[in-house]
């Protein structure tokens, strides 16, 4: 096809904005489905966990056909933990789509790729969507979204942007909030009268950049990315080169191109065309395929680094290798280093032994998504508490990673969220009241602050706050930070949980599992109501006498266990605590399980701090 009738977009948004359902809209308009098709809704967010979630979190490709015109769009995560996904796929389009929320305005996320499009010069459209919620305001969403251009140093050509306002959700689009048409069509011919044409030139030497990395357990690796220059043939002979492995002549025994959501076959691709090939087993992101005679790698995108580690060790519980089939060092290693090859802002290390890896990533969201992926896999592991990346500034002061974080409460909640932030070393940076009482607190916080912060939040807020955090930069060492004010309740021994031995416990904190449960030496059971960890004994039975009182035999009352997801654990745990990962459980556990083990490390540290 000539690169004159191709449009490549990315759709960026801050998270819950509407993109994939955008996205669903255009396929449905574009004629992509059959009039009897049935299509699920966000037909774009495939994985299991982004449709349970309700999220993106892989960058996907499809392309659309319009008057003639073919249009490549790449669906983008929202949220900031996978911002590397949104760095690495800007290097695939010439323009982006900016979705806006009617109602919510200008999000953290939002300045986020929107600084990062405009630094790599790509012309934007302003998508206003949601305008048909309650309390929607879009002329207001545009002023903000200017003031955005501006602030982030938008170039006056960037900053003239078009704008479309939308309803992905019922279908509707049109260039005036109070007159939208029922269908797509403002938002498809803005896309192909502004976003430009791709620049490559198609009789220059082959060029390809590879952004993405996808499996297919018939082909292998296939690799998607751009063609800048040039044309490709299937079976064609090229060079790969400006990756870590040296330059190596391959042949592409598969060639793909995307329309609607299906990779097709095709013989050849030219210039400014999104293509997938198949058949370079060792292909990784950002690597060049070229001419043979023409080896001349392309730049890549810099990835601003992680910000929070963990580390991910051998499963060496009393219940280790019961319930994973992926239990050794070799396969937990081989797993996580396949994740850094297509996962470019993910960072994995050995460490000084081998049954321990530590690894690197954007946030709590991104380190727990890759749990809970590898333990759908059948992987069987435990990691600790997750902790912030310091660095050492120029004049070797101590640095760590702060967050720009925006918040939304009701009125009056607001006391309670202020007073918990100060305590967690946050510095307010503006508080705004809108017309119905909700108030957004605008804060730059340590991302120290912020580890265990959201259960506290929706505790204060009574589950009514939204709250959304984004890196901001590497700032001097806040201080010490107060963590958790309260302790766990340890197993004393390896059994059963029964109902006595929990009604008996549940005076001294809550407690996180109910009766029938197997459990370990050295677990934890629950939060105990103090600041201490305290020994407890679950599986203690009622013995039986042949004494009888009245009443004595009434049936217990447990108060209900709060069970705590993946997320929550990683919150709730200390330093000295772990969380066992497995197909089937999540527990949490101390790293030493005998109680003689834990005050003999305590009582080793308090005499080295003391020396």
């Amino acid at each position: 096809m000539d690169e004159k009738m191709i449009r490549n977009v990315a759709i960026i948004a801050h998270v819950d904005h509407g993109k994939t359902t955008l996205v669903d809209q255009l396929l449905r308009q574009s004629g992509t489905f059959r009039a009897n098709e049935q299509v699920q809704d966000r037909v774009m967010d495939s994985g299991d966990l982004e449709r349970e979630r309700g999220i993106t979190i892989l960058s996907k490709n499809t392309a659309v056909n319009y008057n003639g015109y073919r249009i490549n769009i790449v669906d983008t995560p929202g949220h900031a933990d996978f911002g590397g996904e949104v760095e690495r796929i800007l290097q695939l389009v010439d323009g982006v789509l900016l979705v806006v929320d009617a109602f919510e305005g200008c999000m953290p996320q939002t300045r986020f790729v929107l600084r990062k499009a405009l630094e790599l010069n790509k012309k934007a459209i302003v998508v206003v969507n949601k305008i048909d919620r309650p309390m929607a305001r879009p002329l207001e969403v545009v002023d903000e979204t200017f003031d955005l251009f501006l602030e982030l140093g938008a170039s006056d050509d960037q900053c003239d942007f078009p704008i479309v306002y939308a309803s992905a959700r019922d279908g509707m689009s049109g260039y005036e909030p109070d007159c939208l048409q029922n269908n797509m069509q403002a938002v498809f011919d803005t896309i192909v009268t502004k976003i430009p044409a791709p620049s490559g030139d198609v009789d220059k030497p082959l060029q390809i950049l590879f952004s993405t990395i996808d499996y297919d357990e018939y082909v292998g690796r296939i690799g998607i990315g751009r063609i800048l220059h040039g044309k490709v043939n299937r079976n064609e002979v090229v060079t790969i080169c400006g990756g870590d492995i040296p330059a190596r002549n391959v042949k592409l025994s598969r060639l793909y191109h995307y329309e609607g959501l299906n990779r097709v076959e095709t013989e050849q691709c030219s210039a400014g065309d999104i293509i997938a090939i198949a058949g370079v087993a060792d292909l990784s992101v950002g690597e060049t395929a070229c001419d043979t005679e023409h080896v001349n790698p392309l730049p890549f995108i810099q990835i601003d680094d992680p910000t929070m580690s963990m580390t991910f060790m051998v499963n060496d519980s009393p219940f280790a290798g019961k319930e994973g089939k992926y239990v050794t060092s070799r396969n937990l290693r081989e797993r996580l280093y396949r994740e850094v090859q297509t996962n470019v802002s993910m960072h994995v290390e050995d460490t000084d032994t081998t049954d321990a890896f530590k690894v690197s990533g954007r946030g709590e969201l991104h380190l727990s998504i890759l749990i809970e992926q590898m333990r759908r896999q059948g992987y069987e592991f435990a990691v600790s508490r997750p902790k912030v990346i310091m660095k050492t500034g120029e004049n070797g002061e101590k640095l760590e990673p702060v967050e720009e974080l925006t918040i939304d409460v009701p009125q009056e909640y607001v006391g309670s969220v202020v007073v918990s932030l100060g305590r967690r070393k946050g510095e307010m940076l503006d508080m705004s009241t809108n017309d119905v009482g909700t108030t957004r607190i605008m804060y730059h916080i340590p991302s120290r602050g912020l580890l265990g912060f959201r259960s506290e939040f929706l505790t204060n807020t009574r589950g009514c706050g939204v709250m959304n955090s984004i890196f901001h930069s590497y700032e001097p060492y806040a201080g010490e930070i107060e963590e958790r004010t309260r302790g766990s309740l340890v197993v004393h021994e390896t059994g059963e949980t029964c109902a006595y031995g929990l009604f008996n416990v549940q005076d001294r904190g809550k407690l996180f599992m109910g009766p029938g449960v197997p459990v370990y030496e050295g677990q934890i059971c629950g939060e105990c109501s103090r600041n201490e960890d305290i020994v407890v004994n679950v599986c203690k039975k009622k013995h039986v006498t042949n004494m009888r009182a009245s009443g004595s035999d009434e049936a217990l009352r447990l108060t209900p266990a709060t069970i705590l997801s993946l997320e929550q654990c990683l919150e709730f745990i200390a330093d000295d605590e772990l969380v066992e990962v497995t197909p089937k459980s999540i527990r949490m556990r101390k790293r030493l399980l005998t109680k003689e083990a834990r005050v003999k490390a305590f009582n080793a540290a308090k005499s080295s701090m003391e020396n």
